[in-house]
């Protein structure tokens, strides 16, 4: 007997929820694998990754700084993979919209009324990401460009002008020669969830972006021909949906938030612009969107899954004395598994003997 692959008549409904299990529980095998290889106990790693993130509230305050950012970012690319646009470029938004609502946050004094300067700031940072993100749309609707090469490429522009910006014209003068801004006037400040924690109610405005979203993909009729475009565009342009529209659209949408996630993490955790805003959000917020199945709800809780990996490669340097790339490790994996557990999505495993018959 042998297992072949036997495609089914349709998708199966049940695997497409089961997979992003069954890659999670395959993800954690092998990670126990590799801290076995590691000679660290499999048990501790374990521990480290998938408990030390949520054991207290303080960690929960962590999870959400780091969910923050990911799910803006995820909702965004969510909606252009939906709509068949591959916008790779998110971390360069992040970063164009951490600096123009830095920039704005450097303006701002003790006497700039606080709701103010950070309407404000969201506003700039939110416009900094769309530029960015017309630029791909740009090159795409008038010369046919690929938005994967343009998009990934602006990433390197927007962190090479970060570095030029932090590096001479808004070098803070009585930084000691930094690479650094000022940090920010304290009223730019989100408040924060609770007394001792980094988590600020940014994370409400991120939850808020997910029932927008969730409505817009699926109870409007400008939704409706995103997804429709992604899914069949001869049918969509038959139907009458610009495909323009929906390049402009889904594009401009994604920029526009990841720009936010950059501008909240420059006034939140950050307070101040450096060469280290961009951190891999970007990029990061790609699996959490396809583990989330596309879905805003589902990505609510990849998204803490993701946040979990992310932290538990801080903790596995700090407490195991493994390097932090192993959190990008089990980001990788966890999509690997993903795309190998999802053949059983439309084939199922049938056993035949070797001589054809069942």
């Amino acid at each position: 007997m042998k297992p072949v692959l036997e495609p089914r008549p349709q998708p199966s409904r049940v695997w497409t929820y089961a997979s992003p299990l069954l890659a999670l529980v395959a993800t954690v095998v092998i990670g126990m694998l590799i801290f076995w290889l590691s000679g660290t106990s499999p048990l501790k790693g374990i521990q480290v990754f998938f408990w030390e993130p949520i054991k207290n509230s303080y960690a929960w305050g962590e999870i959400a700084v780091k969910a923050t950012p990911l799910l803006l970012i995820a909702l965004g690319l969510g909606l252009c993979f939906r709509s068949n646009i591959w916008n790779i470029g998110a971390e360069g938004q992040f970063v164009l919209g951490a600096i123009t609502g830095g920039w704005v946050a450097l303006q701002a004094g003790p006497a700039t009324p606080g709701w103010l300067i950070i309407a404000l700031i969201l506003l700039a940072g939110c416009l900094g990401g769309m530029l960015w993100a017309a630029i791909v749309a740009v090159l795409r609707d008038r010369f046919n460009t690929n938005e994967i090469l343009v998009s990934l490429m602006l990433v390197y522009v927007a962190i090479q002008l970060l570095a030029y910006l932090v590096y001479g014209p808004w070098k803070d003068p009585a930084g000691y020669n930094f690479p650094r801004t000022a940090m920010f006037d304290p009223v730019t400040q989100l408040p924060q969830l609770m007394p001792g924690s980094r988590a600020t109610v940014a994370v409400f405005l991120a939850l808020a972006a997910c029932v927008l979203m969730w409505l817009f993909m699926f109870r409007t009729r400008a939704g409706f021909a995103q997804q429709a475009g992604g899914l069949a565009p001869a049918a969509a342009r038959y139907a009458g949906f610009s495909a323009r529209r929906a390049l402009w659209t889904a594009l401009l949408i994604s920029g526009g938030l990841a720009g936010i996630a950059g501008t909240l993490e420059v006034i939140g955790p950050v307070g101040q612009l450096n060469p280290r805003v961009p951190v891999g959000y970007g990029f990061t917020a790609i699996i959490v969107a396809f583990v989330g199945r596309l879905h805003p709800v589902g990505m609510v809780f990849s998204t803490i899954l993701l946040s979990m990996f992310v932290i538990g490669g801080e903790l596995s340097q700090s407490q195991l004395g493994l390097p932090k790339s192993l959190g990008n490790v089990f980001q990788g994996l966890l999509l690997f598994c993903l795309l190998a557990c999802d053949t059983l999505v439309n084939y199922r495993v049938r056993l035949k003997s070797r001589t054809g018959g069942q």
